[in-house]
C-alpha cells in the first residue's frame, strides 16, 4: 500500500529538521503585503539557526486531503515524534488508526484495521526520494526548491515552493510562517493532478525529552508482513506517493 497519507508530512517534518533556504526569489511587481528581499533574507537566516539547533519535537497534527477530480476531502488527525538523527514516528488517529515508525535500521508502515505491516530499510528511504531525506540532511531546500516570498497571510508569513525538478507527487507547496517563533505551522502541497495535501500542526514542542522505545515498532504475530528491505529504491519508488 503507498504511503500517500504521510507525503505532506514527511515535506513538513523535512522542513522543520533541515537547514532553510538562504536565497529566495521575489515577484519582480510586488504584491501588497509582500516582503522585501531584506526583511525574506532575515526571516530565513534567523530559521536556519532555530531549526539548525534542533534536537526533536513533537506536536499535534490535522491532514487534509481533496481530490481535484471530485471535490472530495479526507481529513486525518494524529501526531508526530521527531529525533535526531532521523528517528521518526508518524500516529494516525482518526479516522483509522495507522503508523510510520522510523527506526535506527528500519522503517515500519502499520496499517491496524488491515493487521498489515510494511518494513523498509532506513537506507532505502533515506537514499529515495521521499521527503524523509530532508530529514536525515541528505537534501536542502534551497538546493531543491526556488522559494518565493509572498508576504503577510493572516499574520503568518507565507512561503511558496517550486521544486527544481519537478515530481508527479509535488509540482508545488505553500507553508505559512510563525514569524514570532520563526517556526512554521501550516502547508500545502499540490501534485501533478492537483490534488491538494493540506497539514497544520498544533501544540508544538521543541527540543523534548522522547524515549528510544518511541521509535521501535514489531508488528503482531498474526499480522500480515510485507518485507521490502531486499528490493532496494525499487522497493520504496511509491514512499509518499
Amino acid at each position: 500500500m503507498p504511503l500517500l497519507r504521510f507525503l505532506a508530512l514527511f515535506l513538513f517534518a523535512a522542513i522543520l529538521a533541515a537547514p532553510l533556504p538562504m536565497h529566495t526569489s521575489t515577484c519582480s511587481a510586488q504584491a501588497p503585503g509582500t516582503a522585501d528581499a531584506a526583511d525574506t533574507a532575515a526571516l530565513t537566516a534567523a530559521m536556519q539557526r532555530r531549526y539548525e539547533s534542533l534536537e526533536s519535537f513533537e506536536a499535534a497534527f490535522s491532514q487534509t486531503l481533496v481530490n481535484a477530480a471530485s471535490g472530495e476531502s479526507r481529513t486525518r488527525t494524529g501526531t508526530i515524534r521527531f529525533k535526531r538523527p532521523s528517528l521518526i514516528r508518524w500516529q494516525t488517529v482518526t479516522p483509522e488508526p495507522e503508523l510510520l515508525v522510523v527506526g535506527a535500521q528500519d522503517v515500519w508502515a502499520w496499517y491496524e484495521l488491515e493487521q498489515t505491516a510494511y518494513r523498509y530499510t532506513v537506507e532505502q528511504v533515506l537514499d529515495s526520494r521521499t521527503m524523509l531525506r530532508f530529514i536525515a540532511g541528505k537534501a536542502r531546500l534551497d538546493e531543491d526548491f526556488w522559494v518565493e516570498d509572498q508576504g503577510d497571510d493572516a499574520g503568518l508569513r507565507r512561503l511558496h515552493l517550486i521544486p527544481r525538478k519537478a515530481e508527479p507527487s509535488l509540482v508545488e507547496a505553500t507553508v505559512w510562517v510563525d514569524t514570532g517563533r520563526t517556526v512554521m505551522t501550516r502547508m500545502e502541497l499540490v501534485d501533478f493532478f492537483g490534488n491538494v495535501n493540506a497539514v497544520s500542526l498544533e501544540n508544538l514542542a521543541f527540543d523534548v525529552h522522547i524515549p528510544a522505545e518511541v521509535f521501535a515498532f514489531a508488528p503482531p504475530k498474526d499480522a500480515d508482513v510485507f518485507d521490502n528491505r531486499d528490493k532496494g529504491a525499487q522497493g520504496v519508488e511509491n514512499l509518499g506517493q
